[in-house]
């Protein structure tokens, strides 16, 4: 299976004017199970894309998940985006326990070429394609689109990075066998240094990277917060234009006393600005 199937039927979205196509696989790595992604799509012509990354410590997650925190709103920030002319691509990966890095990067690598290759039979504008993720989707959103860009200039046109690792060699679990880095790796990062650079979005970051924006709790427990202060001066470092905005007391998945409403309206005015015509 390739990813060349025919779409399923579309049932409505509910909480906004649109079509979603369920469970469409997308590709199916030898020997592994198809991989399969939820198609949101607008009720316009050529609408920008979302590629959105679930979190979970590349350990669990669902594509259906945008943010755990944030599961009980309505509309759901699917939903939000689609009303934001969007479509949306929410795509599974291959997880720790299924495959080793760098299976992960090369599962949602394929999600947007697939997003390529079918843009004509989904109607959508592939040339305007922002990889949004949280968590360690957002570690996956900034590794595809930094390393897609090298490849192909303008194969992505913005990364949103919601608290994502961005260096595995500077975490504090690094050394940690049992960590969710060195489920990733396969090994403790301390262990395979070379692997974990290959990992770490800010061993990737270069002249042509996509403009980026990060968000990130001053409180995170689980990926400090100077995760992304680390991508943020690669990225100046690098002439790129990066808004990296550090929320105060804000833990891990946006817990605490978050206006989430304002950080989840950030990240869509910087996707709304860098996909616009």
């Amino acid at each position: 299976m390739t990813g060349t199937e025919p779409l399923p039927a579309a049932t409505a979205i509910e909480g906004a004017s649109g079509e979603l196509l369920r469970a469409v696989p997308y590709a199916t790595p030898d020997g592994f199970r198809p991989l399969l992604a939820d198609v949101h799509l607008p009720p316009v012509r050529r609408p920008p894309v979302v590629l959105f990354l679930h979190g979970g410590g590349w350990r669990l997650g669902s594509r259906t998940s945008f943010c755990p925190t944030w599961r009980d709103w309505s509309p759901s920030p699917f939903a939000r985006l689609v009303a934001a002319g969007f479509a949306v691509v929410s795509a599974d990966y291959r997880l720790s326990g299924e495959a080793v890095f760098p299976a992960q990067l090369d599962d949602v690598t394929a999600a947007a070429r697939w997003i390529r290759d079918r843009a004509a039979d989904l109607g959508v504008d592939a040339e305007r394609i922002v990889v949004w993720g949280e968590s360690a989707g957002g570690h996956l959103a900034a590794l595809l689109g930094l390393t897609a860009t090298r490849e192909a200039p303008g194969a992505v046109v913005g990364v949103v990075d919601w608290y994502g690792p961005n260096d595995l060699s500077a975490m504090p679990s690094r050394g940690d066998p049992d960590s969710r880095e060195a489920q990733l790796l396969g090994a403790a990062a301390s262990q395979v240094p070379d692997l974990a650079r290959a990992a770490s979005p800010v061993s990737h970051v270069h002249a042509a990277a996509p403009p980026f924006h990060l968000a990130h709790g001053t409180a995170d427990d689980a990926v400090p917060a100077e995760q992304s202060r680390l991508l943020a001066d690669a990225l100046r470092a690098a002439g790129r234009p990066v808004d990296c905005e550090l929320v105060p007391d804000a833990g891990h998945l946006w817990r605490g006393p978050v206006d989430g409403e304002r950080i989840f309206t950030r990240a869509l005015e910087f996707a709304q600005r860098v996909t616009a015509r």
